[in-house]
C-alpha cells in the first residue's frame, strides 16, 4: 500500500480545464504542467501512434481528429456511458485517470518530490456514484485520496483563509463548464459553516457553448443547403469556434466566427463566416440563465436566509466571466457579485487549503474549522399501506454534517420475521426513483401480529462520506448494520488489495505482481526508500486496475513496471 507520507495537492478536476495547488510556505501556489499552463484542458486522445495524450495537446487533436479525442469526459461521470476513441472504448474513470496521471507526474516534476495523495474537487450536487468514480479515477492515477470536497465550499475555503476574522453570510455561485453549484455558507470567528447547497450537474458553459453551435449550424444550413448532422469533425470546429466566440464576447460587444473549411457539396469546400454580437449570444443562453434560478433559491431556502441576509456573493467558474451572468445575479440577489476569488483557480486553491490542514501544513492558528452539509437527502423504502415503495427520510437533505438520526418502523404484516432495509438518496417521494446505496436484512424478529414489532433505523453521516446503518429490533434488542461507503476515496487496505487476486486479470499479471513485491522488501531493507516508493506507487495502480479489469491501463502499468524492474537489476549488475 502507498506509503500515506509527504505532500499533498488540490485538485479541481473540471469539465473544461483542471488546475492544481499545493499550500506550503504559508500560501497556496498554483503548479504548472510541463508546458507551463496552469488551466491544463481536460481532453484526453490517442495519436497516430496510438500514444495517448492529455491536456493543451489532446485539445489541439481534437479540432483535427475528434474521433480519437475525448471532451467534456467529467459529464460522463456516473452515468455508465463508454467513451470511444479511435477502436476502443474506455469509460469514464480510465479517462479522468489519465487526466489525474498527468497531474501527479507533472506535479512531481515541479514540486520535486513524490506526490501519491490529493484532495479532489466535486460539484456540491455530485452524488454518491459520481463522487465514487472520481475517487476511483484518482487511485487509478496513483493518489491516496484524502478527501473529496465540494467546490463551493472549496472556493469559500480559499476566500476564507484570508478573512479569518470576517463574520459574514456568503452565497458562492460557481458556474463551470459543466455543471452549477450554489452554496449558503456563513463565516464566523475562524469557523466555515456550510448552511445549504444546490445545483444543476447538467447547465454550464458546454450549454452555452452548444446553443451557439446550433445557432451557426442553421445559418450553415440555410445559406448552404447542406445538413451538418452526424459529422463530428463539423461538430468539433464549430464547438472550438463557439467557445472562442464566447471568450470574445465577454470582452467586446462582437466576435467574428470564422471556420475555413466546415464541409463539401459537389466536390467544393465551404466555409463559415458569422458575426455574432452580444446581444445575440445572450439571447440564445436565457434559458440557460433562468435555469440557475431555482438552485439559488433552492439553496436559499434551505440555509432559512433571505437575499437580504447575505453579504457577499463569490463567483467561481470561468463562466461567471459573461457579463449577463452577473447581470442575471444583481437581478436576482440585489447584490453586486464579488470578484474577490480568482474564478479559475480558487477551487484548486482550496482543496490544497484543506489538503494542508490535513497534512499539517497550514499553522493551527491560520487554519479555518469547516462543516459541510449532506447535499441529497438519505432515507430507506417502506410501505404506507398503499404503496411498498415510499421513500421514508432519514437525514434531510443539506443537514450538517456528521450527522446522527434515528426513526421507528413497524413490521407490515403479521408473523414477518424479516426485514430488508434498503437504503437511498434522492429527492423524489418514490424510492424506487432515487439511488440504492445498500441493502441488508434483518433477521430473527419474533412473530406478532402487523405493526406490533418495532425496528428502529438509525443513519450516522460524517466528513467523510460514510455512512453507518444500524436496525435494532426493540423487543430483543438484536442489532443489524452496514457500512456504506459513500465515497470510497481510499486505496485499498492491505485485506482489500488482495481483491486484484478474484478477477479474471489475476492470472496474467501474478508473476509480476509477486516479483515487484519482493522487490519492494529489497529495496526497503536496503534502505532505498525512494525506489520501493516509486514501485509501490506503481503496483497499487496495476493491482487496482486488474481488480477492476481496466485491462488496457494494466497492460500499460505491466511494461512500466517491467522496465522499472530491469533497470533496476542492470543498475545492481
Amino acid at each position: 500500500m502507498t506509503e500515506r507520507t509527504g505532500v499533498i495537492i488540490g485538485i479541481d478536476l473540471g469539465t473544461t480545464t483542471t488546475e492544481a495547488a499545493v499550500y506550503r510556505n504559508g500560501k497556496v501556489e498554483m503548479i504548472p504542467d510541463f508546458d507551463g499552463n496552469i488551466a491544463v484542458p481536460s481532453a484526453v486522445g490517442i495519436d497516430d501512434r496510438g500514444n495517448f495524450v492529455v491536456g493543451a495537446k489532446a485539445k489541439a487533436q481534437y479540432v483535427l481528429a475528434p474521433e480519437r479525442t475525448a471532451i467534456e469526459i467529467k459529464r460522463k461521470t456516473g452515468t455508465g456511458e463508454k467513451i470511444r476513441l479511435g477502436e476502443k472504448e474506455y469509460t469514464p474513470v480510465e479517462l479522468s485517470a489519465r487526466i489525474l496521471d498527468y497531474v501527479r507526474r507533472y506535479s512531481e516534476a515541479w514540486l520535486g518530490e513524490t506526490v501519491n495523495r490529493a484532495v479532489i474537487s466535486v460539484p456540491a450536487y455530485f452524488n454518491d456514484i459520481q463522487r465514487r468514480e472520481t475517487a476511483e479515477a484518482g487511485q487509478l492515477a496513483g493518489f491516496t485520496v484524502e478527501r473529496i470536497i465540494n467546490e463551493p465550499t472549496a472556493a469559500a475555503l480559499s476566500y476564507g483563509m484570508n478573512h479569518l476574522e470576517e463574520e459574514s453570510h456568503i452565497l458562492v455561485y460557481d458556474l463551470g463548464g459543466g455543471t452549477f453549484d450554489v452554496t449558503v455558507l456563513e463565516m464566523f470567528e475562524g469557523v466555515l459553516e456550510v448552511k445549504a447547497s444546490s445545483g444543476d450537474n447538467r447547465l454550464g458553459g458546454k450549454d452555452f457553448d452548444q446553443s451557439l453551435v446550433r445557432w451557426l449550424t442553421e445559418r450553415f444550413e440555410e445559406k448552404n443547403q447542406v445538413s451538418l448532422k452526424g459529422d463530428i469533425f463539423a461538430e468539433s470546429r464549430l464547438k472550438t469556434a463557439a467557445e472562442q466566440c464566447k471568450v470574445e464576447l465577454s470582452a467586446q460587444e462582437s466576435a467574428v466566427v470564422r471556420v475555413p473549411v466546415l464541409a463539401e457539396k459537389d466536390g467544393c469546400p465551404l466555409g463559415l463566416e458569422e458575426t455574432v454580437t452580444r446581444e445575440l449570444f445572450e439571447s440564445l443562453i436565457a434559458g440557460d440563465l433562468t435555469r440557475t434560478r431555482r438552485p439559488v433559491n433552492v439553496a436559499l431556502s434551505d440555509s432559512g436566509l433571505h437575499e437580504g441576509d447575505l453579504d457577499m456573493v463569490l463567483l467561481a467558474g470561468g463562466s461567471t466571466r459573461i457579463p449577463a451572468v452577473r447581470r442575471e445575479i444583481r437581478g436576482l440577489l440585489g447584490i453586486e457579485p464579488s470578484a474577490a476569488i480568482h474564478p479559475d483557480y480558487s477551487i484548486a486553491e482550496g482543496a490544497a487549503v484543506q489538503a494542508g490542514i490535513i497534512g499539517g501544513a497550514v499553522e493551527t492558528e491560520k487554519s479555518l474549522v469547516m462543516t459541510d452539509v449532506n447535499p441529497y437527502t438519505l432515507g430507506v423504502r417502506t410501505t404506507d399501506g398503499y404503496s411498498s415503495d415510499v421513500m421514508s427520510v432519514i437525514i434531510p437533505r443539506n443537514v450538517t454534517i456528521p450527522a446522527t438520526r434515528r426513526e421507528r418502523y413497524y413490521t407490515a404484516w403479521d408473523d414477518q420475521d424479516t426485514v430488508s432495509v434498503q437504503v437511498y438518496q434522492g429527492e423524489y417521494a418514490s424510492a424506487s426513483r432515487n439511488h440504492m446505496v445498500g441493502e441488508f436484512e434483518v433477521g430473527d424478529i419474533p412473530l406478532a401480529p402487523a405493526g406490533k414489532e418495532e425496528i428502529d433505523i438509525s443513519f450516522s453521516y460524517n466528513q467523510n462520506g460514510i455512512l453507518q446503518v444500524s436496525a435494532e429490533v426493540v423487543s430483543t434488542g438484536k442489532v443489524s448494520s452496514l457500512t456504506i461507503d459513500m465515497i470510497d476515496a481510499s486505496l485499498p487496505d492491505e485485506k482489500s488489495a488482495e481483491e486484484w487476486k478474484k478477477s479474471p486479470l489475476a492470472r496474467e499479471f501474478r508473476s509480476l505482481i509477486r516479483r515487484a513485491e519482493k522487490a519492494i522488501r529489497l529495496a526497503s531493507a536496503g534502505g532505498d526508500g525512494e525506489s520501493a516508493g516509486e514501485l509501490e506507487t506503481m503496483l497499487a495502480q496495476l493491482k487496482y486496475a486488474v481488480m477492476k479489469e481496466y485491462r488496457i491501463r494494466a497492460e500499460e502499468l505491466e511494461e512500466e513496471i517491467r522496465e522499472y524492474l530491469n533497470s533496476g537489476e542492470e543498475n545492481n549488475e
